[in-house]
């Protein structure tokens, strides 16, 4: 079955002009055109897929210390039943881990050297079920037996605090004893059993563990504070706690991993939205160059246009060619930016060790960083709206100089040939 002559001739123009030197310039400027969209395009896609990989990388290493989900009692205090709160939020298909724990704040002390840090009270039996750093660690938490006062602390804090394993420190708990000499805070001397790393210095410099009997004598707490839950998919946590928040019965605090941390979120969601305007601006800059590419071939194809409507050839028909033309130079540029970028981005984590070896240069420092090395995390719910907005715009662009050229008046093009 033989092509629409529209889109034949519309192809052949994309083509023609590179063998000849009068049309050498307008071939370029369209060479140039397709050039741009492919690197805007690739652009997007590995600046959109390192931001993926660093959210990604840095939610991970936050997850590894906080649970996906915490159920606090009612009005910050113990829950009333513990036995009773674990059975009901086991009943949840999505949950498959589930831990008390003991929440406080308090100073920990060696010698001069004093520093504000969140307590937890973990049962080390259970806490492996809903963090990866106890699971990773549990050889350290066993040490945490009851009675014994043991304290673990994340490396970040023991560092700052030049302790180890075997150390003493003292544990000041908030509220403290009155006494007919005033208020006396409460001092607990502690053994330091180890530490943990999870990665996330936040938590690595300001959180320590112990027994969740400990906590609960030190702080004098009649039970656990709350329970910590593991889901199957860690991106439902929302809609679990709303779940939960409606089948529990009592009147419990129910957060999830997403409100913990929503400022940092918000701020990377932010960060990647006006990246992507910055960047979809080169792609369209790129795109609406077709617009000079078209409108120079318009001019130096006035004598065919004209020959073409004599012969019959509508309007539409004159359209369409241009179209074919400026439409093929946006598909051939969005095609290979997408393989290019997608290229880079699932290589980047040999692309750039290649690069700092090259340059002697890090740009990842350890000492500086959080991570150091590049991640990427390519997604489709990316990739996609890229692709349709380099297309659109393309198209868009060619509209006007297409318009141009059905308007071409037959007499008048062939008045001077």
């Amino acid at each position: 079955m033989a092509l629409p002559y529209e889109l034949v001739l519309g192809w052949r123009y994309t083509r023609a002009g590179r063998a000849t030197r009068r049309n050498g310039f307008i071939s370029f400027i369209s060479g140039v055109s397709m050039l741009g969209i492919a690197l805007g395009v690739a652009a997007l896609i590995i600046v959109l897929s390192v931001m993926n990989g660093f959210q990604k990388e840095v939610r991970d290493r936050m997850l590894g210390v906080v649970s996906h989900i915490e159920v606090f009692g009612p009005g910050g205090g113990v829950l009333p039943d513990l036995e009773k709160t674990l059975s009901e939020v086991r009943k949840n298909p999505e949950v498959v881990g589930a831990a008390p724990f003991v929440a406080a704040q308090s100073l920990l002390a060696r010698c001069e050297d004093m520093r504000g840090t969140l307590v937890r009270g973990i049962d080390p039996r259970l806490e492996s079920q809903v963090t990866e750093v106890a699971a990773t660690s549990q050889a350290t938490l066993d040490k945490l037996v009851p009675g014994q006062f043991n304290i673990v602390l994340g490396v970040e804090l023991a560092r700052a605090m030049g302790v180890q394993a075997g150390d003493a420190v003292t544990l000041i708990a908030p509220g403290g004893q009155v006494t007919p000499a005033g208020v006396v805070p409460r001092l607990k001397q502690m053994t330091v059993a180890g530490t943990f790393d999870s990665g996330h210095f936040e938590y690595d410099s300001g959180l320590v563990m112990l027994n969740i009997e400990d906590a609960q004598r030190i702080f004098r707490l009649e039970g656990p504070t709350g329970v910590r839950l593991k889901l199957k998919d860690l991106n439902r946590a929302r809609q679990v706690a709303a779940d939960l928040t409606t089948q529990l019965s009592g009147d419990f605090l129910v957060r999830d991993w997403t409100r913990q941390n929503r400022t940092w979120f918000a701020a990377v969601q932010l960060e990647k939205r006006m990246m992507f305007i910055i960047l979809t601006l080169i792609v369209a800059v790129a795109a609406f160059n077709l617009v000079s590419t078209l409108v120079m071939t318009v001019t130096d194809k006035r004598a065919d246009i004209a020959i073409l409507r004599t012969l019959g050839a509508s309007p539409g028909s004159i359209m369409g060619i241009f179209v074919v033309q400026g439409a093929a130079i946006g598909v051939i540029g969005t095609l290979a930016g997408l393989l290019f970028g997608l290229g880079v981005a699932m290589n980047i984590d040999v692309l750039v060790p290649a690069l700092e070896h090259a340059l002697n240069a890090s740009f990842l420092p350890k000492d500086v960083y959080l991570i150091s090395r590049m991640p990427s995390d390519p997604q489709s719910a990316d990739v996609v709206p890229i692709a349709v907005i380099s297309l659109v715009l393309s198209f868009l662009a060619t509209l006007y100089p297409s318009w141009r050229a059905s308007r071409v008046n037959p007499a008048e093009a062939l008045r001077y040939e």
